[in-house]
């Protein structure tokens, strides 16, 4: 439940920093100036600016060193900077997918030492206690998914830390009528708060470079699919998600697939969509069948609690992609620089697995190694 204001209630964590004299953490102050998409050099004495919408041109004192995303796509921007030290909180533990770090030598994030933000709502308070130096989180997010209100955001902004983030996982939202970013426009905006460009540039190499060395070995005939996440374990309805622009669908639309859902009139859920069960799943009948599931999915879970499940189901066993077993794991919805490699894997050896296998399609190693700080620069 959201909070109410009381910006009566004692000194502020500004005030704290004006009295004392001194800056702490990073020292960051918000600053809505000047024209968005301009960002100006750094002065002399360290300071400099960072461009985003809908929050337009922050200043910054310092490099900031304590941060807080929502969701896992910010948080894994800033993991793949080296930032993760400092990363503070997240919105839902299972929502990021940090566990994929464990394949990267010398990379790791525990979630235990991680503040949860959504504790049956996200209040303000829980921003006080943490004093980040910089909220990877678009603004508008928080008023129009967790019903704070443009106050409440003013009052962090303010007397906490700024905000600098825009909605990138998904188009659905009708309240994103603003700049639409793609993964790498974002995840470079947060390499310019953390004053890391070259780790920026070297992991969009890279990347470049895996994208193409996959979609070169993808099939001339690419599969129609459905993203869907379950409504109940095992699953008799499915919350749709359509294949659009945002991050969530990055790896679908890098493996060129087809959005069965769109093509049938389906609305994203995201957009207000409701439920569908098996006998519209069956109208639909696609080739394969992508299952969104939060936390660390295990083949052996995903098989146990979903596939089978749609076999031994009297409708669900009719469907082509269980027939002919294309009923594979869709991944989160929150992908930054990094899961989006894991993901991308995932699916690419699931969708084609007479042209992938088992195979490693990325360098963990490489990986590790930029975000580590151990790559050329």
């Amino acid at each position: 439940m959201r909070e109410t204001d009381d910006t009566t209630a004692g000194p502020t964590r500004r005030d704290a920093l004006e009295y004392g004299g001194t800056v702490l953490g990073g020292g960051l102050l918000a600053g809505c100036t000047g024209d968005p998409g301009t960002e100006s050099p750094a002065d002399t004495d360290g300071s400099y600016s960072v461009t985003m919408e809908p929050v337009g041109t922050v200043e910054f004192d310092a490099v900031p060193e304590t941060w807080v995303p929502y969701t896992g796509d910010y948080a894994d921007m800033g993991v793949a900077l080296g930032q993760g030290d400092g990363l503070a909180a997240i919105g839902v533990h299972a929502r990021f997918a940090s566990h994929v770090y464990e394949e990267l030598p010398g990379v790791s994030v525990d979630e235990n030492d991680l503040i949860e933000l959504y504790r049956d709502g996200t209040g303000k308070e829980i921003f006080y206690e943490l004093g980040a130096d910089v909220h990877l989180i678009d603004p508008n997010f928080m008023v129009n998914r967790l019903q704070w209100s443009q106050t409440d955001v003013d009052e962090i902004r303010e007397t906490v830390a700024p905000f600098v983030g825009n909605t990138i996982f998904s188009r659905a939202y009708d309240w994103h009528d603003y700049t639409a970013y793609t993964m790498y426009e974002a995840f470079e905006t947060v390499a310019d708060v953390f004053q890391e460009q070259a780790r920026y540039e070297s992991f969009k190499q890279y990347h470049d470079n895996v994208l193409a060395a996959v979609r070169a070995r993808i099939p001339d005939e690419t599969p129609n699919i459905a993203v869907l996440y379950p409504a109940e374990v095992p699953p008799e309805s499915f919350y749709p998600y359509l294949i659009g622009s945002g991050t969530q669908s990055k790896h679908w639309n890098d493996l060129n697939v087809g959005d069965s859902l769109a093509r049938n009139g389906i609305t994203d859920a995201q957009a207000g969509g409701g439920i569908i069960d098996y006998e519209t799943l069956l109208e639909i009948d696609p080739d394969a069948i992508a299952i969104r599931m939060q936390g660390e999915i295990t083949q052996a879970y995903f098989d146990d609690e979903i596939v089978s499940h749609l076999r031994n189901h009297d409708v669900a066993s009719e469907l082509r992609a269980v027939q002919n077993d294309r009923v594979i794991y869709g991944g989160l919805t929150y992908q930054g620089p990094i899961i989006h490699l894991f993901q991308l894997e995932r699916a690419a050896r699931d969708l084609y697995p007479e042209e992938f296998g088992n195979e490693r399609l990325f360098d963990r190693q490489r990986v590790a190694d930029i975000v580590t700080g151990a790559f050329e620069r």
